[in-house]
């Protein structure tokens, strides 16, 4: 399997047997999609994540629950992608959205990375053709239980678990989505928006590296990523798997899940 960042050198070189997908979306309500009409990648596809990359939200699930596996298939045969596809995602911020695509893909085996620096890093032209896309087949499969953690999973304290949010909202200073402040305890804070420099680009995998020893992310440890909604975290994901740290797990219902429950939640920069 490719390495889950790639540069543009990577992706110049491999133009014709890649499909590009930018994934655009917005906590502010502004809307991804006219983003990518209004300027893309050549020959990027554009994938929603509110329809391709979630199922619709509850206070029982949370903000963004993974699709339904035929959902998902249906959503990457529309767009092109096909069992045999390989592809490169990247939004205009840092791959932070992007990697939820990324992550989902590679959780069932198939060849998918990130565009390092993403639309940002970007040195050519922009255009707004959207050729339709070429017909293929991606098969339903399940989300395998392995990379997946449950709300339980993630209260665990034999677990090493990290927060992808801003410290503010770690911290519990304020919160502007979900019913609840604070974090679950025993939980560490990694924003996921450290990953990369101000360029949009990762930082060096010895930083990386660093950055996850802090939080007890080493060798051999199971780590369990969340973050709001279970989108954010698949970056920390991402870049836990780009370091040679090994998968981790996701838990999907993040804090949008846990927030509607009555466990603790902690607060303060402390786990």
């Amino acid at each position: 399997m490719i390495d889950p960042v790639v540069d543009l050198d990577w992706l110049r070189a491999h133009a014709g047997d890649v499909i590009l997908a930018d994934v655009r979306w917005y906590l502010d309500g502004r809307s991804g999609r006219a983003a990518y009409e209004k300027g893309h990648l050549p020959g990027a596809v554009f994938i929603d994540l509110d329809t391709a990359l979630a199922a619709p939200a509850s206070p029982a699930e949370g903000r963004h629950p993974l699709p339904d596996p035929k959902v998902f298939a249906a959503e990457m045969s529309a767009a092109g992608i096909g069992d045999a596809s390989t592809v490169v995602a990247y939004d205009d911020a840092g791959g932070v959205i992007a990697a939820r695509l990324v992550w989902l893909l590679r959780a069932l085996g198939r060849e998918a990375a990130l565009l390092d620096g993403g639309l940002l890093g970007y040195d050519g032209e922009l255009t707004t053709d959207a050729p339709p896309p070429s017909p293929a087949v991606f098969s339903p499969r399940e989300w395998p239980a392995e990379r997946l953690a449950t709300l339980s999973d993630s209260a665990d304290g034999g677990h090493v678990v990290i927060d992808a949010r801003d410290a503010p909202r770690f911290r519990g200073d304020s919160e502007p989505v979900d019913p609840r402040a604070g974090h679950i305890p025993g939980a560490r804070n990694l924003p996921c928006r450290a990953n990369v420099a101000a360029d949009g680009r990762f930082l060096p995998v010895a930083e990386l590296r660093e950055r996850f020893a802090a939080a007890g992310a080493v060798d051999g440890a199971e780590v369990i990523s969340y973050c709001g909604s279970g989108v954010t975290a698949c970056h920390n994901l991402i870049a836990l798997e780009h370091a040679g740290l090994g998968a981790g797990r996701l838990y999907p219902g993040s804090w949008s899940q846990y927030s509607h429950t009555d466990r603790p939640a902690a607060t303060g920069d402390r786990p």
